[in-house]
């Protein structure tokens, strides 16, 4: 299932092209600066790294609000921003055919598992997970005595397009091929919707990044992420 040129141009600002079209109705924004709610979680994106589009987003989320980004280029920010976090990502497309593991035991993951899907994200970092990250898409999870030992889900949707993410499992239960499994599950329900799956993976975390690769995804690219705090400090103009 192979992805055309277009298509795959909008993953070089995927934030930016969800919140622009598919996702519009789960996030703010103008023209030039777009952001999910607060309470989806704080990725946000803008077209360039112009002070024009960072002086946009500040008018978004405010002062002292955080935003994270995914930067085609190093992070170029004005004064009036400061830097939380940044990192390098690989982004990783699943355009070829993909190894799936058989369905294990999951269950849908609703509104009254989220207390449990957030302790389990501020566990294990999957990336952020706020109150209403699971309006984004489906999400399943693999119990154990009650308690919420493995989840996998979607997040970021473009046109044709969507990320598989929140792939994580509490440390007692790992190497029992939860994440595999449910990745599976999730992936299966994007390829029925004639979707490409793609996802996100921090580029020292090899042990992911060998598991995406044995079920098929490939590398496509790196991507900056860049966690950023508004100060509204004056000089806007000066870039770092």
């Amino acid at each position: 299932m192979l992805v055309d040129a277009p298509v795959t141009t909008a993953l070089d600002n995927p934030i930016w092209h969800a919140l622009s079209t598919v996702q519009a109705g789960f996030g703010r924004g103008t023209l030039s600066a777009k952001s999910f709610f607060p309470l989806i979680g704080p990725l946000s994106g803008i077209p360039d790294q112009s002070p024009a589009s960072y002086a946009a987003l500040a008018e978004v989320v405010q002062p002292g609000g955080v935003v994270a980004l995914f930067l085609e280029s190093d992070p170029a920010f004005p004064s009036s921003w400061s830097s939380v976090h940044a990192d390098v990502m690989y982004q990783m497309i699943g355009d070829e055919p993909l190894r799936l593991a058989p369905p294990g035991e999951f269950r849908e993951l609703g509104s009254t598992d989220v207390p449990q899907m957030i302790s389990l994200a501020e566990l294990t970092e999957p990336g952020p997970f706020l109150q209403r990250t699971r309006e984004l898409g489906r999400f399943v999870g693999s119990f154990h005595e009650g308690q919420l030992a493995a989840m996998a889900g979607e997040r970021l949707q473009l046109k044709g397009l969507r990320e598989v993410s929140a792939v994580c499992t509490h440390p007692d239960h790992r190497g029992r091929g939860y994440a595999r499994a449910l990745m599976s599950e999730i992936i299966r329900g994007i390829v029925d919707r004639g979707e490409t799956p793609f996802l996100h993976v921090r580029h020292r975390n090899v042990n992911a990044i060998a598991l995406y690769e044995n079920m098929g995804f490939r590398i496509r690219r790196k991507l900056n992420l860049a966690v950023l705090r508004y100060e509204a400090q004056p000089d806007s103009d000066s870039a770092r």
